[in-house]
């Protein structure tokens, strides 16, 4: 795995590019910049590029069965058509802190998706982890976080990841039938300068880690033993997503966010989306539900 080589499909310049979505009915890779207000979208190979801009910061972008996405904004969960680059909300969350943000979305096989919120500053435990059904019914699953990251499910659905950036705590979950966490429990814990980010499953089950400051990232067996490794060019990396048509190809975004100037003249391709082979595959994007939302 350590032969693996990223290659640069759209240098964006993201401030903080996150939430890569394989999008297989289109066969392109969606992803947002939290801090520039964009939506971002390039075919597999990086041709065909597209921005839209959103009125708040997007966390996340994940495809809806009924149609078009749902991304998170500002003050709660919005529908986005990309026919037309319009937003509507869907439901409020959160609206009573403005100082929040959204940060990292899944969807899991139940079509409920899970997304966790932070601190815009990183300074307050005021994050949550959250779930969102296909009624709409909103419920806290956790919460003390400063920064939220992750969610992932394992490819059983008996366990749920989620991550305490500030902390380098990386959680595991048994996540019940009904939707509900039990038995919160360490999974991996980051040493050193880099902290974990986003992840993904493959279908294997373990778990890949990206690391934000680390320049790469961990793989990681489903009993927490470090597996592999991919580095990069750039320090910030935030999160990836297994896409093409056989779930090989891993699509991932950075940031520039946090560099000084000599560090993004020493990091040109920070803020761009990345994508490299690798020899097991990732478990295809659930779509999430809004059948009954009012």
């Amino acid at each position: 795995m350590t032969g693996h080589h990223p290659v640069c499909l759209w240098a964006a310049g993201a401030e903080l590019g996150e939430g890569p979505l394989w999008h297989a009915a289109s066969r392109s890779v969606y992803f947002v910049d939290i801090r520039g207000r964009q939506v971002h979208r390039c075919l597999e190979d990086g041709s065909g590029r597209r921005s839209w801009d959103t009125p708040g910061q997007p966390g996340f972008i994940v495809p809806v069965k009924e149609g078009g996405f749902a991304c998170a904004l500002g003050d709660g969960l919005y529908r986005f058509s990309p026919d037309t680059g319009a937003f509507t909300l869907l439901r409020a969350v959160e609206a009573e802190l403005p100082g929040n943000r959204f940060n990292d979305g899944h969807v899991d096989a139940q079509a409920c998706l899970w997304f966790g919120s932070m601190d815009n500053s990183e300074a307050r435990p005021s994050g949550s982890l959250y779930r969102i059904d296909g009624a709409g019914k909103l419920t806290r699953a956790d919460s003390g976080y400063v920064i939220t990251n992750g969610p992932a499910v394992s490819p059983d659905g008996n366990t749920l990841y989620h991550t305490d950036t500030l902390e380098k705590q990386v959680y595991a979950f048994d996540l019940l039938p009904d939707g509900a966490l039990a038995r919160k429990r360490p999974f991996v814990t980051i040493a050193g300068a880099s902290y974990p980010d986003g992840m993904a499953v493959d279908a294997a089950g373990n778990v890949w880690i990206a690391l934000f400051g680390g320049g790469r990232i961990e793989r990681y067996s489903s009993t927490g033993e470090l597996i592999g490794s991919v580095k990069f060019p750039c320090s910030n990396v935030t999160k990836l997503a297994f896409g093409g048509a056989d779930l090989c190809t891993v699509y991932a975004t950075t940031a520039w966010k946090g560099l000084d100037p000599a560090q993004r003249e020493a990091e040109p391709l920070a803020g761009g989306l990345f994508m490299f082979r690798t020899d097991t595959p990732g478990l295809a994007q659930h779509d999430f539900s809004i059948r009954d939302f009012n």
